[in-house]
Formats: structure tokens, C-alpha cells, sequence
């Protein structure tokens, strides 16, 4: 009797130290699923950057192929023990004049055009910076769709339809790599019963759409900040990430920051490439300023950005400005 009564409180010993093991061990990561759409209607204007729609999913590192580590690793600006994450996006951003009355608009004014875009990149967070590449590759031009997505979307509302999309840019196949790193310069630190943090960043683009060198930081402040580099968004701008690690049930933050670019080429600006069509001449140092704010409730990240966009174009009349929301599921 005592011989079984011992063999049975061993068997529950060992089961308690086993879940309470289990219970230590850390989760595995999730993959995410992120949809991010940005209007101007958020500052009731219709012109320059006027919408952009994208869905992307980011996968956990232990689903990321070994041969695609292996790549990460290889490459000479990631870290070669870094988590590397693959991430897969389809968007289309729309561009149009300040007057959208005109069947033919102004020459001086931005072109009307398109972008509908697909995005493989690879992500690899050391804990401390987050190093992103990426390859998009899409169409500029009335293959985008964007002049139908808008009229169509301005009919299902009742607004008035753009009238001048028969002078957008001509369809052209449109290509650009892009690498951009940001680095937690001041981890997460407890402020006053907060947290506050602050990552800068620096980056480049190259390609028949974009040509940039771009450099800016973020600074947040909020409770259980999230494993993350802060909200996604379309590029060019702020670098974020799809990705994020709650660190308790709920968390919430605000957060500001800038983006400077130096271009050499705006496609949307410039025109196309390889034939004749509008155009207007660019400002080659642009920048970007973002407020914003997201809550982190368990599996679901939800954010709102506002952004002041500085003058794209030597003749545009004033700064842009429009909104972005995402929302974000770990799964």
C-alpha cells in the first residue's frame, strides 16, 4: 500500500512538473494577417496621395523556409542570428490632380495614376533591430485598375467621379527593391508608470518606381508595449511591422514620428520611363510627419495614423495630408 501510495504521488509530481514546465516554456510566435487602407478623406480632400489598400501576411519564424534563413543570413546588412520572418503583400495606391473636375487636367499639376503592386519580403528581428528587405513587383498605368476602383467606389457613395483618368500615366511594368533597418536605440524604459521607447531608422529603395535614401525615427509611449517596430504602412514611409508580440492581455501606446527622403526618381511624378506622358518636376527632399496611436487587445492590433506629407511637386500648392488605418490578426 505504501509501496503504490508513493508511485502515485511520484506520478502526480512528475505531472506537475512537467505542465508547470510546459507552462514555462515560451509560445510559439504566430503568423499575421494585416489590412491597412489610407485615404485623404480623413482630412476631407480628394487629390495627391488619395487611397492606397494593402493586405499582407507575415509568417511566425519557425514557419520560414531554412533555405529563405539561409538567404536572410546571407545577405550583408541582416543579422546572422536574427528570427527571420517572410512577408507577402498585394496593394494598390491611386494618385490624382488637385482638380479632379477637369476631363484635361493641369499640366502643372500632378499627374493622375496607378500602382497595383505584389511584395515578397524577408524580416529579421535580433530583439534589438529589425532588418527588412523586400522585393515589389506590379504595374503602373490603366492595367492598375485604380481609375476603375475609383469611379467605381465614388458611384457606390454617391460622390462625384474624377473626370481626367484618360491622362494617366501609360501602363508600364514596375519594379523596386528596398531595404530599410530599424534599431531600438532606447528599449522599451518605464516613464512616469509608461513605457516609453525610441527606434530610429535609415533605408533605400531603388528601382523604375521609386529611387530613395531615407532616414527618420519614432518614439512611443503607452502600457505592455507590443514585440513589435511599430504600425505598418505603405511604402514610402515610416517603417513598421505586420508582426507583433503582445506582451499582456491589453496594450495601447501613441507614438509620433518623421521620415525624410532624398529622390532621384517618383515615377507618379516623373512620368514613365520608357515613353512620353504628364508629368510635373518633383522636390527631391520630402518629408513625412506621423502621429498616431494602436491598441493591442490579445491576438488583434488596431492603429490609426495621421500623416502631414511635405510638397512632392515645386508647384503643388500645399502640404498633403491624409489618414491610415490597419488592422492586424495573429493566428
Amino acid at each position: 500500500m505504501k509501496t503504490t501510495t508513493f508511485a502515485y504521488l511520484a506520478l502526480l509530481a512528475a505531472l506537475g512538473t512537467s505542465g508547470a514546465q510546459a507552462a514555462d516554456e515560451p509560445r510559439p510566435e504566430k503568423g499575421t494577417l494585416g489590412i491597412l487602407f489610407e485615404n485623404d478623406w480623413f482630412n476631407n480632400a480628394d487629390h495627391n496621395y488619395t487611397n492606397g489598400i494593402e493586405i499582407t501576411y507575415t509568417t511566425a519564424p519557425q514557419d520560414t523556409p531554412e533555405w529563405l534563413v539561409d538567404t536572410a543570413h546571407w545577405l550583408p546588412f541582416f543579422t546572422a542570428t536574427s528570427d527571420v520572418r517572410t512577408r507577402y503583400a498585394l496593394g494598390q495606391t491611386m494618385f490624382t490632380p488637385l482638380d479632379t473636375t477637369l476631363a484635361n487636367p493641369s499640366l502643372t499639376d500632378r499627374p493622375y495614376a496607378g500602382f497595383l503592386f505584389g511584395t515578397f519580403g524577408l524580416a529579421g528581428d535580433s530583439g534589438t533591430h529589425l532588418d527588412q528587405f523586400q522585393i515589389t513587383i506590379g504595374v503602373v498605368g490603366p492595367m492598375s485598375i485604380a481609375g476603375d476602383t475609383q469611379s467605381w467606389l465614388h458611384g457606390a457613395i454617391g460622390d462625384a467621379k474624377s473626370k481626367g483618368w484618360h491622362y494617366q500615366l501609360r501602363n508600364e511594368p514596375g519594379l523596386i527593391l528596398q531595404y530599410e533597418r530599424s534599431i531600438k536605440l532606447i528599449p522599451p524604459k518605464s516613464i512616469l508608470g509608461l513605457i516609453f521607447d525610441f527606434e530610429p531608422h535609415y533605408g533605400a529603395a531603388v528601382g523604375n518606381v521609386y529611387d530613395f535614401a531615407n532616414i527618420g525615427a519614432m518614439a512611443r509611449l503607452g502600457f505592455n508595449l507590443p514585440g513589435d517596430y511599430g504600425p505598418m504602412r505603405i511604402d514610402p514611409s515610416l517603417p513598421g511591422s505586420n508582426f507583433f508580440e503582445p506582451t499582456g492581455g491589453i496594450s495601447a501606446y501613441i507614438f509620433a514620428g518623421v521620415d525624410g527622403r532624398a529622390i532621384g526618381r517618383n515615377i507618379f511624378l516623373d512620368g514613365n520611363t520608357f515613353e512620353h506622358s504628364r508629368s510635373v518636376s518633383k522636390m527631391n527632399l520630402v518629408y513625412d510627419y506621423d502621429l498616431g496611436a494602436a491598441v493591442t487587445f490579445h491576438a488583434v492590433r488596431l492603429s490609426y495614423t495621421y500623416v502631414i506629407r511635405s510638397r512632392e511637386f515645386k508647384t503643388q500648392p500645399a502640404m498633403s495630408k491624409f489618414g491610415a488605418m490597419a488592422l492586424s490578426f495573429r493566428f
